[in-house]
């Protein structure tokens, strides 16, 4: 339970409308607010709506990527995630990332775009997330793709 939360805003975000809209939700706060708890929740009332959702780390997202990227399948493999209406990226920001891993979660980023939902999860705001990404043009870049579409947090 998270008083400031927008209780209205919350009970349309759990009719998955925003997956069919291919929009994304951005959770932003501190540590112990509930974030994951509640992309969690609306992943699974997605899932309840008839939409395929996958969830993991930002780190795990980057690793699975790098993992793509290594065998020569990275284009296949955002083409595949891409059959999922949500992804949760769970933790973006507690783990700076290296320039290519940096690169490689713009590219989920931007494969979605218009396309399919993202969940984000993240305990900084978008202010910082140039500290994260080693980079403010490609943070900045990234972010105009996530809240074009977006419900924040």
């Amino acid at each position: 339970h998270q008083p400031s939360a927008d209780r209205n805003l919350i009970a349309h975000l759990g009719t998955s409308v925003f997956a069919t809209e291919a929009k994304n939700i951005v959770l932003l706060g501190p540590p112990g607010t509930g974030k994951t708890h509640l992309a969690v929740a609306l992943g699974v009332q997605a899932a309840k709506h008839g939409h395929r959702v996958l969830f993991d780390t930002a780190t795990g997202w980057v690793a699975r990527l790098q993992e793509a990227h290594s065998r020569g399948k990275l284009a296949a493999e955002l083409i595949r995630l891409r059959r999922y209406s949500v992804l949760i990226c769970d933790e973006v920001g507690y783990i700076p990332f290296d320039q290519d891993a940096a690169n490689l979660f713009f590219q989920l980023v931007a494969s979605r775009y218009e396309h399919a939902s993202l969940i984000l999860t993240s305990n900084l705001s978008f202010g910082r997330w140039g500290e994260v990404f080693g980079d403010p043009t490609v943070a900045s870049a990234m972010i105009d793709r996530i809240v074009h579409h977006a419900d924040v947090l």
